[in-house]
């Protein structure tokens, strides 16, 4: 069963939103065993809208909508749909009900355009809205079945998986679904992972395998169709099992999680906590720490000592370290040392871990931008640094160096 999206809406093509609600629905459909192989973005204009439509039933056997369901006359999708398909737009009383029921309740005068909320086409089944008002549509015309669900996400994510999914799988016949795992990696490449994978990758059949990547970390998807979870399972372990073998040094998880909340995990399940001392990545490692929910049980804090007098003051690196003729300088293994080092006195932490740098856009203390020390101070542990060489802008250098220290200190929990 071929899938086709159709978002409407003129905000998400002047780029005021971001469609999330595709990148849900493809997820959803794809367990159910639905192939999503186009995605449209239309604009609130009839003409436009109704030429979707004429180009979905074409190619595709369901035809799910996103958006065009409210009061306003802008909301079109309803109307055109209803148009295309030569049925009415009649009332579904009961949400019809619950929208005057909610204007009486908070004695608000509801105006005639609120009623669109509750039309629905004829001879459709209602989908009902729990988070909202407008009613969503499920019918099917001429072999195609079309969905309409509204464009908010917290509207349309739970009515399609309440309402909309069980309504469509009753419709399937022979559909297998889909079962993809997520391999997440980090310090290595992209082109380097799959230069390590180019055999498997080049030969893939059943499962499939798809690498991607953004900033610093990069993903590998293997899919099969199967029956059951267990069955999907028991196909995908094979080639996962040969791609651990090879990379297993740079695999932190094999569910879809940035590395940061495996790290809070290690530290937890250790009973161990961090503290972080940041200088070029000006408080971007903090950041990504502080955003897994929970952290506050392994992380103790951070600081952004960016300023030569703040490393001094805060943290005690001596000025002649810093400053000076024949100084090691800000940016240098010595002070990344010394900086993990004061964080475990004054913060009590079992580990330490410092980040200085040159983030650019300009060279400082005759030093390249993209040199970035990395320090990992232990409780009863000799201190190590890792040295980098970064590529990219100065927001690039900024992540690759936060995330480049989450991975180290990832791989030395692993591994104590």
């Amino acid at each position: 069963m071929k899938a086709e999206i159709i978002a409407v809406g003129t905000e998400l093509l002047l780029g005021q939103i971001v469609n999330t609600n595709a990148q849900f629905l493809s997820r959803e459909c794809a367990a159910l065993g639905v192939d999503m192989y186009f995605q449209t973005v239309v604009g609130d204009n009839k003409q436009r809208l109704l030429d979707s439509f004429k180009l979905a039933v074409s190619r595709a056997d369901v035809v799910i909508c996103t958006g065009g369901l409210g009061p306003t006359q802008d909301d079109l999708t309803k109307d055109v749909l209803a148009a295309f398909v030569g049925r009415e737009l009649i009332v579904h009383e009961p949400s019809m009900k619950t929208i005057t029921d909610m204007f009486q309740s908070r004695g608000i005068h509801m105006v005639e355009s609120n009623r669109r909320q509750a039309m629905m086409i004829e001879g459709s089944d209602p989908l009902h809205n729990e988070t909202g008002l407008a009613v969503g549509v499920a019918f099917t015309y001429e072999g195609t079945h079309f969905i309409l669900l509204p464009g908010p996400p917290k509207e349309m994510k739970p009515m399609f998986t309440k309402y909309a999914a069980p309504w469509l799988r009753t419709r399937m016949t022979d559909e297998v679904p889909l079962y993809s795992k997520m391999l997440k990696f980090a310090g290595i490449g992209e082109s380097n992972l799959e230069h390590q994978l180019l055999d498997l990758i080049e030969a893939q059949t059943d499962p499939t395998i798809a690498p991607y990547a953004k900033e610093s970390e990069v993903t590998i998807r293997l899919t099969t169709r199967a029956q059951t979870a267990s069955d999907g399972e028991r196909k995908l372990q094979v080639t996962e099992l040969e791609i651990r073998k090879r990379l297993g040094e740079h695999l932190y998880a094999d569910e879809d999680v940035p590395i940061e909340t495996i790290v809070l995990q290690l530290l937890g399940e250790k009973n161990q906590t961090l503290a972080v001392a940041e200088s070029c990545t000006g408080g971007l490692l903090s950041d990504l720490i502080t955003a897994v929910p929970g952290s506050s049980q392994s992380f103790l804090g951070g600081i952004i000592c960016y300023s030569n007098a703040l490393k001094h003051k805060l943290l005690g690196v001596p000025m002649e370290v810093l400053e000076g003729e024949g100084s090691p300088g800000a940016v240098s293994s010595e002070t990344a040392t010394l900086l993990a080092e004061q964080l475990i006195t004054l913060a009590g932490s079992d580990f330490g871990l410092s980040v200085t740098g040159v983030a650019g856009p300009s060279p400082s203390e005759g030093k390249p931008v993209g040199l970035v020390y990395i320090g990992f101070a232990q409780k009863e542990a000799a201190t190590r640094v890792i040295t980098l060489q970064l590529s990219g802008n100065r927001e690039s250098i900024k992540q690759r160096a936060a995330k480049s220290a989450l991975y180290h200190l990832w791989k030395q929990l692993k591994d104590s």
